[in-house]
C-alpha cells in the first residue's frame, strides 16, 4: 500500500493549468474553447505534462470570467457544448492524461436559480442558502467585512429588506455552508462530473467557504497602507475567512472524492503556512493539495527561496504531500517576476523540488505580463479599484502558438490584447530550437518520468552559501544534486568526498548531458542537475571555490 501511495499520478506528475479563453479558439470568436484545447492537446503530450486544470467553463454571466456559476452541470456555450467537454475527456484520458475542472463552491452567480429563488422572499425554502442579515442600528451593512473587489461586502437587497453577504462581487453572492441543504447540492455537482470521469477538482477560494457565525466584526490592519495596498487589506480577515469549521466542509468533498478511485481534491487557499498546512487534514482527510503559493510572493533571491523551501518542508505533517505553484491566472507572469535568465532557473527549480509542480499556461514559452491599456481591460478587480496594480489582465493574454496574426490563437480579434513580442515567443519557433525554455521544460519534465528521485523522492538541503541554492533528491539507489544559481555572476564549488558525480544530466544552458567531476562551475543565471554515482553516507558538502587560490 505505500509503494501504491508513493505512485499515485498526481504525486508523480505535472499539473497544467488552463484558462480556457485564453489558450486556443477554434471557432473564430475571440475566445478560447474546449475544442480548442482538444486541437492542441498533440502539444501538451509533447511536453509531457499528466495532468490539465482547466478554470471555470459552466454556464455564468461572466462578471468574473466564470467564477461566478450560474448551473454548476453544464457548459458555456462560450466554450462548447457537453458533447465538446465528453470528447475532450475522452481524448485526454486515451493519451495518458489527467483533467481536473474548477470548483467554484463558496459563491454562485446572482443569476443562479437558487440565489434567484433565495432572494425571491425571506420565507423561501432556499432563503438560508445564502448569508442574509438585517441592517445594523445604523441602517448600513451588518459589519465592516470588505470585498475582494473593493467596497463592503453586503449589498442591500430592497425587495426583502436584508444585506446578502459577497466576498467578491455583488454579482458573487457566498452560499451559505452552515446549511447542509447546500452540502448535498454541491456534493450532487461533484458526483455529476466524477461520474463522467472527470479526475477531481481545484476548489476555488476554499479558506472562505465559513464565515464567523455571529457575523463579528474583523479587526483593523495595523500595516495598512492605502497608497499600496487594496481595500481588502483594511481590515484582518479574522472573521470572514478561514474558521475553523471550514474544515468539516473540506472533509465532506474529500469523502465524496474518495467514493472514487485515484481522484485529486486540491484547495485554493491564501494563507501562511502554519495555518496552510491545517488544510491537510488531522488524519489526511482534507484536501490532497492544499496549494503552496509561497514561493509566488517570495523574494527571488537564494536566500529567501531557501528558507521558503525549509520552513514549508518542515511544517508538512508526516503524511502531506508538497506541491509548488509559480505562476496563476491571479498573479504576475513568471517571466515578468523573475526576469528572462531567471525564468530558466525557475523552471528547474519548480520542476526539482519535492512535491507536485504546477505550471501555468504558457510560462513555459516564456510569456510575460502584457501592458493592457485602460479601454480595453475587463478584469473586474481592475475596474473597481483602477491605479493600484491590482489587475489580473496582463497575466491572462491569449497563448502564443505561432507568428501568424493573432499569434495562431484566433482568426478573430482576441478577446484581450497580444504581448508584442509574440512573433519571437511562441510555441512554433521555441519548439524548434533545442535551447529553448519548452524544450528545457520537456527535458525537465521527462527526467521526473524517469527517475523516482526527482518524483517522489526525499529532499536534503545542501549547505551552500547565496547566490547558490542546492539540494540532493533521493529515492532507493539513486541521488540527484540539484543546484541553482540565483545571480549574473559565475560560481564553482566542489563537492566533497562522500559525494561522488557522474554525469551532469541537464543544465539550464545546455540541451546535452556531460560528465561531471567534484569541481563543477555554474555559468551566470544556470542550474544543473548532477547524478551522484550513489547516494552519500552522510551529508553532501558543497564548498565553494576561492577565486584567489
Amino acid at each position: 500500500m505505500v509503494w501504491k501511495q508513493q505512485w499515485l499520478w498526481w504525486k508523480r506528475g505535472i499539473i497544467y493549468q488552463i484558462y480556457p479563453r485564453s489558450f486556443q479558439d477554434s471557432n473564430d470568436d475571440g475566445c478560447g474553447d474546449l475544442n480548442g484545447i482538444l486541437q492542441q492537446l498533440d502539444y501538451l503530450e509533447w511536453l509531457g505534462v499528466h495532468a490539465l486544470w482547466i478554470s471555470p467553463i459552466f454556464p455564468s454571466p461572466m462578471k468574473d470570467f466564470g467564477y461566478d456559476i450560474a448551473d454548476y452541470t453544464a457548459i458555456h456555450p462560450l466554450f462548447g457544448t457537453m458533447d465538446d467537454f465528453d470528447r475532450l475527456l475522452a481524448e485526454t484520458h486515451r493519451r495518458g492524461m489527467k483533467l481536473l475542472l474548477d470548483l467554484v463552491s463558496n459563491h454562485s452567480s446572482d443569476q443562479h436559480p437558487w440565489f434567484i429563488e433565495s432572494a425571491s422572499s425571506r420565507d423561501n425554502p432556499k432563503r438560508d442558502w445564502y448569508l442574509w442579515a438585517d441592517p445594523a442600528p445604523d441602517g448600513g451593512p451588518p459589519n465592516n467585512w470588505v470585498s475582494e473587489f473593493a467596497g463592503s461586502a453586503w449589498q442591500w437587497h430592497e425587495a426583502t429588506g436584508q444585506y446578502y453577504y459577497h466576498a467578491f462581487l455583488a454579482e458573487q453572492p457566498d452560499l451559505n455552508w452552515r446549511n447542509p441543504a447546500v452540502h448535498e447540492a454541491i456534493h450532487a455537482a461533484m458526483r455529476f462530473w466524477l461520474d463522467k470521469g472527470v479526475d477531481g477538482f481545484r476548489v476555488d477560494v476554499m479558506w472562505h467557504m465559513i464565515k464567523d457565525e455571529h457575523l463579528r466584526h474583523n479587526p483593523p490592519n495595523p500595516d495598512y497602507d492605502p497608497a499600496t495596498m487594496s481595500p481588502y487589506e483594511e481590515f484582518l480577515p479574522v472573521f470572514s475567512t478561514d474558521q475553523p469549521e471550514v474544515h468539516d466542509v473540506v472533509r465532506g468533498m474529500r469523502r465524496v472524492i474518495d467514493e472514487y478511485d485515484e481522484r485529486l481534491l486540491i484547495g485554493e487557499i491564501y494563507l501562511p503556512i502554519e495555518h496552510l498546512i491545517s488544510y491537510y487534514g488531522s488524519e489526511q482527510d482534507e484536501a490532497h493539495l492544499p496549494f503552496n503559493f509561497q514561493l509566488i510572493g517570495a523574494p527571488w533571491d537564494a536566500a529567501h527561496i531557501r528558507s521558503v523551501i525549509d520552513t514549508y518542508e518542515a511544517s508538512l505533517p508526516p503524511d502531506g504531500w508538497p506541491n509548488w505553484v509559480l505562476g496563476n491566472h491571479d498573479k504576475s507572469r513568471l517571466g515578468t517576476r523573475v526576469g528572462s535568465p531567471q525564468a530558466r532557473v525557475a523552471a528547474m527549480l519548480l520542476l526539482t523540488l519535492r512535491g507536485t509542480p504546477t505550471l501555468y499556461y504558457g510560462d513555459e514559452i516564456g510569456m510575460r505580463d502584457v501592458d493592457v491599456p485602460p479601454e480595453q481591460r475587463v478584469d473586474p478587480r481592475e475596474l473597481n479599484c483602477p491605479g493600484r496594480g491590482l489587475g489580473r489582465d496582463m497575466a491572462r493574454s491569449p497563448m502564443q502558438w505561432d507568428a501568424s496574426d493573432n499569434a495562431g490563437f484566433s482568426r478573430a480579434r482576441p478577446w484581450l490584447p497580444l504581448s508584442p513580442d509574440y512573433r519571437e515567443c511562441n510555441v512554433a519557433s521555441e519548439r524548434s530550437d533545442p535551447r529553448s525554455l519548452p524544450n528545457l521544460y520537456r527535458r525537465l519534465i521527462g527526467l521526473r518520468r524517469q527517475e523516482p528521485a526527482l518524483a517522489i523522492g526525499d529532499y536534503e538541503p545542501l549547505p551552500v552559501r547565496p547566490p547558490l541554492l542546492g539540494y540532493i533528491r533521493q529515492h532507493g539507489d539513486q541521488a540527484l544534486i540539484v543546484m541553482l544559481n540565483f545571480s549574473n555572476g559565475a560560481h564553482e564549488f566542489i563537492l566533497d568526498l562522500n559525494c561522488v558525480p557522474t554525469e551532469i544530466l541537464i543544465s539550464t544552458h545546455d540541451p546535452a548531458a556531460r560528465p561531471a567531476s567534484r569541481q563543477l562551475e555554474l555559468r551566470p543565471n544556470e542550474g544543473v542537475i548532477v547524478r551522484l554515482q550513489k547516494p552519500p553516507h552522510h551529508p553532501c558538502l558543497a564548498h565553494p571555490v576561492d577565486p584567489n587560490g
